[in-house]
C-alpha cells in the first residue's frame, strides 16, 4: 500500500475535513476562473479531496460559482465560492494539475497544498512581444488570403495597435464586452484607412484579417466540449458569453465602418 492510500485511510477530525474542503473548493475555483473545462474541474477537485483523505467529494458548477460537498465518517461539509473571471490561463490550470498528482503520490499534505496554492503566480509574456506576435499572425493571414506586402504591413499595424488597446483596457478591468467593442473599433478604424487611401491591391483584406485576434476560439471550444461531455448548462453559458463577445466585436467593426464610410468585404 502506498503512502497516499495509507493517508487516505486515516480518519480526519472536523477541522481537518474543513481544511480539505477549503483546499478542494479553492482548486476548483482557480480552475473555473482560468478557463478549464468542466470535466477537468470536477475531476481534479474530486481527486484532490479523495487524495487528502475524505471519503466522498461532490461538485456542482455554474457559470459564476462552484459548490463542493465532502463527506467523511458520516460528517458532511458543504461550501460555495463565487468565481470571477480571471482570464484564460493554462499555466495555472497545469500547475494545479501537477499539485493534484503530487498529492496522489503522497508527496504533499494539506499544508503543502495550501502553500503551493498561495504561491501560484501567473506568468505573462511581455505585452510588447504579445502585440508584435499578434500583429505578425494577423498579417500572415492577410498574405494567405492573397494580400500584397502593403496590405500585410497595414494589417500588422492595425492588429498590433488594436492588441495594445485591448491590453490597456484589460489592465483597467473593464467589462470584456466593452473591451472587445473598443478594440474592434480602433483596429477597423486603422485598417479601414487602406480602403480610404487605396493602400495595396486588396485593402479590404486588411479589414478582415486585422480583427481575427478577437475571435473567441477558446471559449467556443470549451463550450462545445462541455456540452459533448455532459455539462449542457456550463456549455450554454460559455457559448452565450462567446456569442456576446462576437456581437461586441461586430458592433465595433460596424461603428468604425460607419465613421470611415467604407464597408470593406461587406460590399
Amino acid at each position: 500500500m502506498d503512502i497516499g492510500m495509507e493517508r487516505a485511510l486515516q480518519p480526519l477530525n472536523d477541522a481537518q475535513q474543513r481544511q480539505v474542503t477549503r483546499l478542494a473548493i479553492e482548486v476548483g475555483q482557480r480552475l473555473l476562473q482560468h478557463g478549464a473545462e468542466s470535466s477537468v474541474i470536477m475531476d481534479v477537485t474530486r481527486r484532490l479531496g479523495l487524495a487528502l483523505g475524505v471519503e466522498y467529494v461532490e461538485v456542482s458548477l455554474s457559470a459564476s460559482s462552484i459548490v463542493i460537498s465532502t463527506r467523511h465518517l458520516g460528517c458532511c461539509i458543504t461550501t460555495t465560492r463565487r468565481c470571477q473571471d480571471g482570464g484564460i490561463n493554462m499555466q495555472i490550470v497545469t500547475d494545479i494539475q501537477r499539485i493534484c498528482i503530487l498529492v496522489e503520490r503522497g508527496l504533499l499534505d494539506c499544508n503543502d497544498v495550501q502553500h503551493r496554492l498561495e504561491n501560484l503566480k501567473t506568468q505573462r509574456y511581455n505585452r510588447w512581444l504579445v502585440a508584435l506576435m499578434i500583429g505578425l499572425s494577423c498579417a500572415a493571414f492577410s498574405r494567405l488570403a492573397g494580400g500584397d506586402w502593403a496590405v500585410f504591413l497595414l494589417t500588422f499595424c492595425a492588429s498590433s495597435v488594436g492588441m495594445c488597446v485591448r491590453q490597456q483596457i484589460a489592465s483597467y478591468h473593464f467589462n470584456p464586452l466593452l473591451n472587445f467593442a473598443i478594440t474592434a473599433f480602433v483596429t477597423t478604424l486603422i485598417s479601414g484607412l487602406g480602403q480610404v487611401y487605396n493602400i495595396g491591391e486588396q485593402p479590404f483584406l486588411a479589414m478582415a484579417s486585422s480583427v481575427l485576434m478577437l475571435v473567441p476560439g477558446f471559449p467556443l471550444i470549451n463550450a462545445v466540449a462541455d456540452m459533448v461531455k455532459g455539462f449542457p448548462s456550463m456549455g450554454l453559458a460559455r457559448w452565450t458569453m462567446a456569442s456576446l463577445l462576437t456581437l461586441s466585436t461586430c458592433m465595433g467593426i460596424v461603428a468604425a465602418m460607419n465613421v470611415l464610410d467604407v464597408w470593406g468585404w461587406l460590399l
